[in-house]
């Protein structure tokens, strides 16, 4: 930090400064005839008139930690009222409903014949000899076979021109 004379009042002081401290005058030229005010607001910038709302929204954004603690504190105060409020009026509602008896609820044995499985219909194969070729077909009353017609031999399978070799 470098030393200036303030040339008013022979005090050392800082070189950077515009205003002497012991005497208040330039320190370069000895004048008194600063105007203090016009430079300490050009230095120290005033401060603008906030409104309620943003005081409080500039308060939140330099305590955020604190406004989201806080608004966990009370999303959790609200849900825990919430919850005691429906248990109390569970424990005292009373329904206009009929009363349903418990046999109607809990007995199996007065449900309607359509509710119970049907069994598994009987299942027939057709079996060519070749094991590959089994086919499983599920037969509903009513329902027409498959026609049984000649299966075809492993040759013609293949690809085969369908003749038999010669011996």
């Amino acid at each position: 930090m470098s030393k200036a004379v303030c040339a008013a009042c022979h005090h050392a002081i800082d070189d950077a400064a515009r205003v002497c401290p012991y005497c208040g005058s330039d320190p370069r030229t000895g004048e008194k005839n600063i105007d203090t005010q016009a430079l300490l607001q050009e230095v120290f910038q005033p401060r603008r008139v906030m409104s309620p709302a943003e005081g409080v929204l500039e308060y939140a954004r330099q305590r955020q930690g604190i406004v989201i603690a806080l608004g966990v504190l009370i999303v959790l105060l609200i849900l825990a009222g919430l919850h005691e409020f429906v248990v109390r009026r569970n424990a005292t509602a009373v329904s206009d409903a009929a009363a349903v008896p418990l046999t109607d609820v809990a007995d199996l044995s007065n449900q309607a014949q359509e509710t119970k499985p049907l069994p598994m219909p009987e299942l027939q194969f057709q079996y060519d000899g070749n094991p590959k070729a089994m086919r499983t077909y599920i037969v509903e009353p009513g329902a027409v076979p498959p026609s049984a017609g000649p299966a075809p031999s492993p040759a013609n399978a293949a690809g085969g021109s369908g003749a038999t070799p010669q011996q």
